[in-house]
Formats: C-alpha cells, structure tokens, sequence
C-alpha cells in the first residue's frame, strides 16, 4: 500500500490485540510502538485495544498508554470508555449455562481446573483449586470450592487441564458444548467458554460503530485463535511472528513479533 497523503489514513481505525502483540514483558509497550500509534493518530486513525482481559486487569495498560478511547475486553463481552471509566456494553454468561459446560466438558475428559471473569468493570476475577494463572503478576481472588464461581455475576469462564495441552482442551471442549457456548484459545493455558455470539468482532463491531467507522476501514493486529474472528471483520488482519498456525493461516500479512515492534513496523510503513 502506498504512503498515506498528509492529514489521511490508510485505515480510520487500528485494532489491537494486548498480550503477545502490542504488549512486551511486564504488560508494557515499547517507545517505538508508542510513537507508531502516535504516527497513525496523526494522520487520523483511531487506535482501540481489543483484548480477552476483562476491564479490571487492563485498566493499568490503558492508564500507562494515556489512552481515552474505547476499549474492547472481555474477549468482546465488553466495551469499556476509558476517558469516563465506565461499561457501554457488558454481556453476562449465564451461570447455569456455564456450570452445564463445564460438567459435560468433564464428563469427556475428566476433570478440569476453572477459573471465572466477574461481569462488571471492578468485579474480580475468581480461580478455583487447580487453576494456575497465566500472568501471575494480575489479582485474583482463589475461591475454596468450584460452586463459588457462580456467587456474582460473569462474562465467561477459563478452563485448564492437567494433561491436555491447549488445542486438543480446545478441540474437545468445542466438539462437546460449541453448539451451546462460544469456545475459544486466547493464549497460553487460556482456553475459555463464552456466552453464544460473543467474540472479539462483535465487541468490535460495536466500539466501531460507536465511532463511525466501518469494518472496511479497519486494521487490526492479534496473535492467538481468539482473534480469528476480529482479522474476519476488519478489511485487512495483521498476524504477530509469534502467532498461533491457526491465526496465520487467516492472516492477510505476517509482520515480526511483539517484542520485534511487529505492529510498529507495519503502522512506519502504512501512515509515514
């Protein structure tokens, strides 16, 4: 794509995922990365965070970015004004729903380590015996027994197993409750069950309406399965060097990986 014309956009609206993609270790982002989003804003682009993260363990990256805008959590569950700390959009599991889930997931394999996201923007997030964190430096409350995690209101409920890895746990839980409940992979030891039609594009779908922006004028950069449906949505889908096969099998272009600056090199070459 050629150089955008000073005071113009390439795309109106750059969409991006956090762990594994915008964000480095210690869920920082990097200066060069800093100034690419600048660049783009600049030449008139709004930039949006869609993540699986609920909004109380990503309301310190928004803070640290300075951002005021819309922010896409909860793996699309949520959309979130950062400038007036409050929910636009929140979509609730159903509780009995999710305890059905996991007790047919179970009744497949055996048991499985669960975890909760609370539905509302400081509820906490609930682990269960068994359930090992995945970015351990983020609060959690450790509940004593499974039935606890359905004391409050949720978005969507985090699964492991102890043997297992990642895509099979996927692979099983879907084939089991995927007509039932939207299954998917956002990372590492992160695969979740959420309430039917929920994913990261129709949270997104909704910000961007909220802004007055089509799908066709969208950019958006991700690393895990999860965002599968969000590279559907936008006009054109940026996988990270350190992606899941799955995501870069649906990419429209590979850029280098997150601690590389991967989004920064394409947004220096897109709105320079």
């Amino acid at each position: 794509m050629p150089h955008a014309a000073p005071g113009t956009a390439p795309y109106a609206l750059v969409a991006t995922d956090l762990d594994g993609t915008l964000l480095c270790a210690g869920d920082t982002v990097s200066p060069r990365s800093r100034a690419a989003l600048a660049l783009a804003r600049a030449a008139g682009a709004r930039h949006i965070v869609v993540t699986g993260r609920p909004v109380p363990q990503v309301r310190h990256v928004l803070d640290g970015l300075g951002y005021a805008g819309l922010a896409v959590c909860g793996q699309g569950a949520q959309v979130y004004d950062a400038a007036r700390g409050r929910m636009l959009h929140s979509v609730e599991m159903d509780r009995e729903l999710a305890e059905v889930a996991l007790g047919k997931i179970e009744a497949e394999i055996g048991e499985v380590y669960a975890a909760v996201d609370g539905a509302g923007p400081d509820a906490a997030m609930l682990t269960a015996p068994g359930y090992r964190m995945p970015h351990p430096h983020l609060a959690t409350v450790r509940v004593g027994r499974r039935a606890e995690l359905w004391s409050a209101p949720i978005n969507k409920v985090l699964l492991q197993h102890p043997e297992l890895d990642d895509d099979e746990l996927t692979r099983i839980a879907r084939g089991v409750v995927g007509h039932m409940v939207n299954v998917t992979m956002a990372g590492e030891h992160t695969v979740e069950l959420q309430p039917p039609g929920v994913s990261k594009a129709t949270g997104l779908a909704l910000a961007a309406a909220e802004l007055g922006v089509p799908a066709a004028a969208t950019i958006a950069f991700g690393d895990m399965p999860n965002d599968i449906p969000m590279f559907a949505w936008a006009a054109h889908g940026v996988a990270m060097a350190n992606s899941h096969t799955e995501l870069k099998a649906v990419a429209d272009e590979v850029t280098l990986s997150c601690d590389e600056d991967g989004i920064a090199v394409v947004l220096e070459r897109l709105y320079a």
